[in-house]
């Protein structure tokens, strides 16, 4: 195996998850799994595949893409008009992060 029980301890818990051993040994596995896969993808040669800038495909006008209208930005006083604690023209949240 390529991950270890290590990295991914550090991984749940960059994540704030607090795992099993039974879950870091499945995570461990899977985790494992997607690493193979990429490996096998980085073996493919795409030498002869030019770039996309675009997944679809030339389209023209019948590109599923709306157009890209500029907008006046929203505003801070209608943002927080709807907010359940505004306070000094930011969104109060209750603190979740306990480290």
């Amino acid at each position: 195996m390529k991950i270890t029980e290590k990295e991914v301890r550090y991984v749940a818990g960059l994540a704030n998850l607090t795992l099993t051993d039974g879950e870091i040994g499945k995570l461990r596995t899977d985790l494992d799994g997607i690493l193979e896969h990429m490996d096998r993808l980085n073996e493919v040669d795409t030498s002869g595949v030019e770039p996309m800038t675009q997944v679809l495909f030339e389209a023209g006008e019948t590109a599923t893409l709306r157009a890209d209208v500029p907008v006046a930005p929203l505003g801070n006083q209608a943002a927080l008009a709807n907010a359940p604690q505004p306070g000094a023209g930011y969104f109060k949240v209750p603190k979740v992060i306990e480290r």
